[in-house]
Order: C-alpha cells, then structure tokens, then sequence
C-alpha cells in the first residue's frame, strides 16, 4: 500500500517527501479532529464513579482516614489503603551509606 502511494506521488523525490508529510498530516489531523471526537462519548475513559460511603475500603471516613486509626504504614501495620508492607518504610536499608571515594 505505501509503495504504491509512493509511486502515485508526482514530482521526484522533493515532491514525493513533500507530499508524504502532507499525507501524514492530513491523516493525523483528520483522526485528531473529526474520529476522535466521535468516539469519545462511546469510550469509558470518563466513567468514573467516586463515593461518599463510609463502609469503602480506603475511604477518608474508614478506619484509616481523618479522625481514626493508625495510618502507620511501618511495621506490618495497615497503611492508609489498608494493605500490609512486608518491609519497614522508615528507612533504607539497600545498602551501605554512600562514601566521600564512591
């Protein structure tokens, strides 16, 4: 397909690399412009569903938000998402302290 549109574009070789830009953009800005458009409202990328409810999970009402709980997140404690960390987030401990010859 793109070695016929080459062959079909006049004017030697600028003309070609012209016209090949010129194709290129068209193409992007009619997706840009007119298809996108038209398919936003059939995508789900906007159906977000946020809710006040206490009893969620997470929630900044639940036991780990304003007003309640611990939201330690060292030492196996639940953290805010109330997930366990199977390491200590206090400190690290990857390596060695960096050295002034290092």
């Amino acid at each position: 397909m793109y070695a016929w549109i080459w062959r079909r574009l006049p004017f030697g070789l600028a003309g070609k690399l012209t016209g090949s830009v010129v194709l290129a953009t068209a193409f992007a800005a009619l997706l840009w412009f007119v298809v996108f458009p038209w398919a936003e409202p059939l995508l789900p990328f906007d159906d977000v569903q946020v809710s006040q409810d206490s009893d969620a999970p997470g929630g900044l009402d639940g036991p780990a938000g304003p007003g309640g709980g611990d939201s330690s997140v060292d030492g196996g404690d639940p953290g805010l998402d109330g997930h366990d960390l199977p390491y200590d987030t206090g400190q690290n401990n990857s390596g060695p302290s960096p050295t002034a010859d290092r």
